[in-house]
């Protein structure tokens, strides 16, 4: 006979309500002024709880901005791979996986280049840098899938590919000569590289 679930303790509960009204506080403090203008400070008033306790659940600004920004990529890559999934042609599917991702990601051009900073450079043994870098490979499987529609394509090649995809994504969001740049220029500019890559 399987066990029944067991009921999640008050003290969990609340661990969790002060994560949420954290990463509450943060994401609209960070959206409208900035990662660079907001204080932790000013985040802990904001979620009502002490700049100690603040720091029990991330231990810099870079780790809160990995806190918000994650929610926000976790929920582009479910759009992009449901996308992907009604999309036939692997070019177009793969730009269906890309797509919500800059999207999300300029949201807030500073704070954007901030989580790719922090993505790269940040503490690996931070849990929201894992969960940064989780997502990056889930992000390189959905594209394996996609690509392993392409019978010309070996695993192992759609495994390199798939990396390299994620390279070329990554670095057109961050690079400086698309600061200025709209949405639909870079994924325009992500889409000339990926072609280059696919077998024709």
């Amino acid at each position: 006979m399987p066990l029944a679930p067991q009921p999640v303790g008050r003290r969990e509960r609340n661990k969790q309500e002060k994560l949420d009204r954290i990463t509450a506080a943060a994401r609209e403090l960070f959206a409208q002024h900035g990662v660079d203008e907001v204080t932790t400070q000013q985040i802990a008033e904001k979620a009502d709880i002490g700049a100690g306790t603040l720091f029990l659940y991330a231990k810099s600004k870079g780790e809160l901005l990995l806190l918000v920004q994650n929610s926000s990529y976790t929920d582009a890559l479910v759009r992009g791979r449901t996308a992907a999934e009604s999309t036939p042609d692997v070019l177009d599917a793969l730009m269906a996986i890309v797509r919500p991702v800059v999207e999300c990601n300029r949201v807030q051009i500073d704070n954007g280049r901030t989580y790719l900073r922090e993505m790269v450079f940040g503490d690996p043994e931070e849990p929201h840098h894992r969960d940064a870098l989780a997502l990056t490979v889930q992000t390189e499987e959905a594209v394996v899938a996609v690509l392993r529609r392409d019978q010309r394509i070996t695993p192992d090649d759609a495994s390199t590919l798939a990396r390299i995809v994620s390279a070329i994504m990554f670095l057109a969001m961050a690079a400086p000569f698309h600061t200025g740049s709209t949405v639909e220029d870079i994924l325009q500019d992500i889409r000339n590289q990926i072609r280059v890559l696919l077998p024709r």
